[in-house]
């Protein structure tokens, strides 16, 4: 007995130091150069410190954030996960405890002829297992781990949301300014044909110049009606979004809106800590690492102790009243002989889980690492742009002016001059604003990327 005894306290000590283990972040995990070659020095300043209140300071923007933190279908769903997370690590902890159960009993027996018995207990048992192998403590940790995964989720729900209404927002403002350029555009070509129609009266134009001058204001007014059903199309999905009846949704102007002229990456470790995903991600990991444990913990004997309390008037040889207590204790150690198959196919599958969420959190990280860089280089890129454009815009101008005047008091002005014009500064002035939209878009990339928008 003394060397079984041994034997099991050596065995129960060596699995111990494997299914005890703490979680502890691979080294094969690593967030150098993580952001690209291309990217200048970096520093622990990041924009994704700033909150989003401070960094959006469009008050009509803060409203409607504010509202899709609320009301929003998908940020309340990850919410319920938190609280079901919760519940699952409460019961994780009441794990530890003893099961109790009241087990009353009565029963009435009668032979031919003989006289009905009576018997009757009233009992308390318990059973209570010992976490020898650390199975208990390894789901408990697990369960941690899933609680933490969900609660997350429930922040890059949230920072994507943010970012996305943000996004939504802005495309509409985009869109607004695109159709206030179209429509005085529209007027610009009623003026022009006014000017042609007098001028074919007196014989200075003939009427394929209207025509064509009229054609370029059709096209202008098709273009019109195309920005209005994108405009509410866009105002749709905002309203969805943040869960809204379809409406139309209060708010500024393109030009009026301010968002910082530097903007600092920090450095790649800091996205572990920042992005709610990668954490995520990371949590994952060690949920399949527990799961693992637990898989490993199979392996060793599982101790149980069990015992009655109560009160009871059958003694097994004959029936007393009134009863008396009966008082039972046991315990049980458990060895698997026959299951070890299965235990090690389920060990090998935890294994490879384990694996795989590894692999997923690699994946995660270079992703944000990807996603910094594209949203570095569209802000930059677009400010190149932007820049072009307001040079282009302002030669347009005075071509349009310098051809117009031309064709109203010149012999030499050409109405094809003042289309090709007018058409080339309407084009300008659109494209300048997708580019204000897609340096704006830039920042709010760079700004979720980097782990920006949390509460």
């Amino acid at each position: 007995m003394r060397q079984i005894i041994i034997a099991i306290v050596i065995m129960l000590l060596a699995s111990g130091c494997s299914t005890y283990r703490k979680y502890s972040r691979p080294q094969e995990i690593t967030t150098e150069n993580i952001f690209g070659v291309d990217i200048v020095p970096l520093d622990t300043t990041t924009i994704a410190s700033i909150p989003w209140r401070e960094f959006f300071k469009d008050t009509r923007l803060q409203i409607l954030i504010d509202t899709g933190l609320a009301n929003n279908s998908d940020l309340r769903i990850a919410s319920l996960r938190v609280t079901q997370a919760e519940a699952s690590l409460s019961a994780a902890r009441l794990a530890y405890l003893p099961e109790v159960s009241l087990n009353p009993q009565g029963n009435i027996s009668s032979y031919v002829g003989d006289k009905a018995v009576k018997t009757y207990s009233l009992g308390l048992s318990m059973d209570w297992e010992i976490d020898i192998a650390g199975k208990m403590t390894n789901e408990k940790r697990g369960v941690f781990a899933t609680l933490q995964q969900q609660r997350n989720y429930r922040q890059a729900v949230s920072t994507q949301l943010v970012a996305t209404i943000a996004n939504s927002y802005f495309n509409i403002l985009a869109l607004d300014e695109q159709l206030s350029i179209s429509k005085q555009s529209l007027e610009a070509w009623d003026e022009i044909i006014r000017a042609l129609e007098v001028r074919k009266k007196v014989g200075e134009t003939n009427e394929a110049s209207v025509a064509q001058a009229k054609a370029s204001r059709h096209e202008v007014e098709n273009s019109i009606l195309s920005l209005s059903q994108q405009l509410k199309t866009m105002e749709n999905s905002l309203c969805t979004l943040i869960g809204w009846t379809p409406q139309s949704i209060n708010r500024g102007d393109l030009k009026s809106q301010v968002f910082p002229d530097s903007l600092a990456l920090g450095i790649p470790l800091q996205l572990l800590e920042n992005r709610p995903d990668i954490r995520q991600a990371e949590y994952a990991l060690q949920t399949a690492f527990y799961s693992t444990n637990v898989a490993r913990a199979a392996f060793y004997p599982s101790l149980t102790l069990g015992g009655t309390i109560g009160w009871t008037n059958n003694s097994g040889a004959a029936i007393v009243n009134p009863g008396n207590w009966l008082l039972n204790a046991l315990g049980t150690l458990t060895q698997p002989l026959f299951n070890r198959g299965r235990n090690v196919a389920n060990l090998k599958i935890a294994k490879a889980q384990q694996e795989e969420a590894l692999i997923a959190f690699q994946q995660k990280l270079l992703d944000a690492g990807a996603e910094v860089n594209d949203a570095l280089s569209q802000w930059q890129n677009a400010q190149q742009r932007l820049d072009v454009s307001r040079q282009q815009i302002e030669a347009l101008k005075d071509a349009v002016r310098s051809t117009r005047l031309l064709m109203t008091h010149s012999d030499n002005g050409n109405y094809l001059e003042v289309l090709t014009a007018q058409q080339s500064f309407l084009a300008a002035q659109i494209t300048e604003t997708q580019e204000k939209f897609d340096k704006i878009q830039g920042i709010i990339k760079l700004y979720h990327a980097l782990g920006g928008g949390i509460r």
